[in-house]
């Protein structure tokens, strides 16, 4: 290269994503204001194919104690302050939960999560949940994982021994950004319980919400703050605005500005699983397919905590189509 050539900035974050070297937020955002879509995605999908290969990992999630949430999280239907009409039940049966972890087995999902409402599992329950993940191990394969709050380590160690290897735990948005959504509990408070989960020996699975009213630099921050809090499966869940949230009127972001903001996650975080989580289902079936080949490598599969999703094997005849496995 000649000393006064300038060098395609699109080019050197490919370069440098597939060394493994994440681009800056900024570095981000140049590029999105340069670089068309199909520019940004085909360059993405390069660097997931680099480290993520061709396999779509797949995970799944059971509703295992819904509603009565104590928090104030604008976007959820389980909080109490929101009127929602969503089921409110108690913890599932331990039969319950091996049952839906078999079936997702048997179907090829490779992961499987409990998801339980509210600020955290009260400390006299947290021997109930490891009592279900103990049966969980024994009668499944499946990997499994947890997302139940903001526990203790001494919490999250408990979990480690009855057989879960994964905590999930969303900063949902950028630190800056976070205090308009929710005022019961912080960033800071996430982080807290992130760390103590890696402390715990778990892997972490944190991602957010896109759609809320963020900008593009508090998407992107959002996961590099994930990524650099150790988070190696990041969820990316796009807004369903639920009528009776604080949220409701939110509206939709667009499905190009959707495909964009997945492609630049991907050179903020080239090696973690990108995971298509929550609100999917309303995009059509050529964007979907634009996204999983523009740097998209994991999907939460069935349905949601309170949304209806897409079926297990539509997804995966979407994957056999555009030549991924799962």
């Amino acid at each position: 290269m000649k000393e006064n050539e300038i060098k395609d900035p699109l080019q050197t974050a490919l370069e440098k994503a597939l060394r493994g070297v994440p681009a800056t937020v900024e570095e981000a955002l140049e590029l999105d204001r340069i670089y068309s879509t199909d520019e940004l995605c085909d360059a993405a999908d390069e660097v997931r194919r680099r480290w993520c290969g061709d396999t779509v990992d797949t995970c799944s999630i059971a509703n295992a104690r819904s509603g009565r949430c104590s928090e104030d999280c604008k976007w959820c239907a389980q909080s109490a302050r929101h009127h929602t009409g969503i089921a409110e039940y108690d913890i599932i049966p331990d039969g319950e939960a091996v049952d839906m972890a078999r079936s997702n087995s048997e179907r090829g999902v490779r992961r499987f999560s409990l998801v339980t409402s509210g600020r955290k599992v009260a400390p006299g329950d947290i021997e109930r949940f490891c009592s279900i993940y103990r049966h969980l191990a024994e009668n499944t394969p499946i990997y499994l994982c947890a997302s139940m709050g903001l526990l203790t380590l001494d919490e999250l160690k408990r979990l480690k021994e009855a057989g879960v290897r994964r905590y999930h735990c969303n900063l949902e948005t950028s630190s800056d950004f976070f205090p308009s959504l929710c005022s019961t509990h912080t960033h800071e408070d996430k982080l807290r319980t992130i760390a103590w989960a890696r402390e715990a020996g778990l892997e972490i699975c944190s991602g957010g919400i896109i759609g809320m009213g963020e900008n593009m630099r508090q998407r992107l921050t959002m996961v590099s703050e994930a990524r650099e809090a150790g988070a190696v499966s990041v969820p990316v869940n796009i807004l369903s605005p639920i009528k009776g949230t604080a949220l409701e009127n939110t509206p939709l972001i667009g499905e190009d500005e959707i495909a964009r903001s997945v492609a630049l996650m991907r050179f903020i975080a080239p090696k973690v699983t990108l995971r298509f989580a929550g609100g999917r289902a309303r995009l059509s079936e050529k964007m979907t397919e634009r996204i999983l080949r523009g740097g998209m490598n994991g999907s939460l599969v069935g349905d949601m905590l309170t949304t209806i999703g897409n079926s297990i094997e539509d997804d995966y005849a979407l994957y056999a189509r555009i030549g991924r496995t799962h």
